[in-house]
Order: C-alpha cells, then sequence, then structure tokens
C-alpha cells in the first residue's frame, strides 16, 4: 500500500490494555468511496478517530502502524494538523455546537483550514449549494435543527476545511429512510465533486451502493475486503449484514411442532 490517497497500514489502537483495533491496514485511493462495515464495538469509530487524530480526547492511543496521506506521515499529528494536511471528519452523533448558530457551526469547520478569504467563501458556497436549508437558517441555532439537518450541518462542517478525504462516522445513524438516501445522494456527490470519502456505516446495504470498496471489521481487526459489489454479493455479508437469508436453507429446516409453514416470496 502507498502512494495517493489515505493509507492505514497495520494500525494498532490501544484505550490502556484495552486493544480496540488489532493490526488494520486498508487503503482510500484518490477520488474514491470506501466502506467500513462491522456490528457495535467492531473498532469502526476508533480507527476513524485514529486517521482524524481525536483519538487522545477520547483516552486512546496508536499502539502501532502508520496512517499516511499521498505518502505525508498523519499518525502523531494533532487534529488541526490532521484538517490542514486535508483530512476532515463529521463524528458518530453529529456533535454539533447546539447552542451557536448554524452560520457559526459552519464557521467553526474552518479551524485548520488552508486558504485565505476566497477559498472559505467558496467553501461556503459549497455547503450551501449542498444543502441549501443551511443557508435559509443561518441564524437559527443548531440545537433547534430536525436530526435530518443537523447531520447534514456535521458533514457541511467537515467539508468547510475542503478535505482531499472525509471521513463519515455513521451518517444514517437514527434517520428515517428518505433523509438517510438524501444523505447517501449528497455524500454521492460529495465524492463526484473529487472528495475520496470513507465511509463507517451500520447500514450495509446504503454503504455497499455507495462504495467502490469495502471493509468488515470484527473485533478490531478486518475478516473482509474487497470490491464492494463482491461483498454485497458474499453469502456471509448478506446474511450477517443485509439480513439476507438462504430461502431454500430455510425451508429445509425443521420446524418446531406447530409453527406455521414459511411463507414464499410474494411475487406480484
Amino acid at each position: 500500500m502507498g502512494g495517493s490517497g489515505l493509507c492505514v497500514r497495520d494500525l494498532s489502537v490501544g484505550y490502556g490494555p484495552v486493544r480496540a483495533v488489532r493490526g488494520v491496514s486498508l487503503e482510500v485511493p484518490e477520488g474514491t468511496v470506501v466502506a467500513v462495515l462491522g456490528g457495535n464495538g467492531a473498532g469502526k469509530s476508533t480507527l476513524l478517530r485514529a486517521v482524524s487524530g481525536t483519538l487522545p480526547f477520547h483516552g486512546g492511543a496508536v499502539t502501532g502502524g502508520t496512517v499516511t496521506l499521498d505518502g505525508r506521515r498523519l499518525d502523531g499529528l494533532g487534529p488541526g494538523r490532521v484538517v490542514a494536511a486535508g483530512v476532515s471528519q463529521s463524528p458518530e452523533g453529529r456533535r454539533v455546537f447546539a447552542r451557536m448558530t448554524v452560520a457559526d457551526n459552519l464557521r467553526a469547520g474552518l479551524l485548520g483550514a488552508r486558504g485565505g478569504r476566497p477559498a472559505r467563501a467558496a467553501a461556503l458556497r459549497r455547503a450551501h449549494e449542498l444543502f441549501p436549508v443551511l443557508a435559509e437558517r443561518g441564524r437559527q441555532r443548531a440545537g433547534l435543527l430536525s436530526g435530518g439537518e443537523q447531520q447534514m450541518l456535521a458533514v457541511a462542517r467537515a467539508l468547510m476545511a475542503a478535505p482531499k478525504v472525509l471521513l463519515l462516522d455513521e451518517p444514517s445513524l437514527g434517520l428515517a429512510p428518505l433523509t438517510a438516501r438524501r444523505i447517501a445522494d449528497t455524500v454521492r456527490e460529495i465524492n463526484e465533486q473529487g472528495t475520496s470519502v470513507l465511509l463507517v456505516e451500520q447500514n450495509a446495504a446504503l454503504a455497499l451502493r455507495l462504495a467502490s470498496r469495502a471493509y468488515v471489521l470484527e473485533v478490531g481487526e478486518v475478516t473482509l475486503s474487497g470490491p464492494a459489489d463482491e461483498l454485497a454479493a458474499s453469502d456471509e455479508v448478506r446474511r450477517r449484514y443485509l439480513g439476507v437469508v438462504d430461502e431454500d436453507a430455510a425451508a429445509a429446516a425443521p420446524r418446531p411442532r406447530g409453527a406455521l409453514p414459511a411463507l414464499s416470496r410474494w411475487e406480484g
């Protein structure tokens, strides 16, 4: 691994004596969307924190391995320097500044950003074009936004620094299906505009539709990886993350006495 894009190699992370990530390697080539799947406690958020430099705020530390962007080492840098290098994160749970206005939340995303006033004005225009509701509600306190609007604000705030790589941690969490699809469409648009995306997402079906490549984390280790379409077709991934079962096997399995017969798929 190496060269253009974000590269994580043999990364290990601990919280005190607890090893949360063990020897993880992955790559986000320039201009791609890469997904990380896994259940609760798999180490997905820890992985993003290690990349963004925010891990120490959560009591964790990188104990081995490297993180590079276009060949430049990021591991060991503080969050501000990681942002300046070209990586921004939208954290799990949105974490907007509830008492600050929408406009001030967006300005906070400029901390550590490169470029002068023209670049910052361009970043704000981009945020408003992607999420027009944020322009309409610039003077409103962020805490008064709906959950979907707060997620839009969290993503827009991360984009204000014009990152090369955007880290998204569970952007669909807690959102209604329609709102989640709108967020997904915007992620696709962000990528089409040239920003690479490392997407952590429990909604595996959504993530695999967006990504070109995916990794599966279990107990801090990569257990599966490959092109997203191949993982979407994998029996193991379909069973564990997409809720799809082998209908023939299910039909042949013995049923408890008194159980209702299985219904075949309704085809109309």
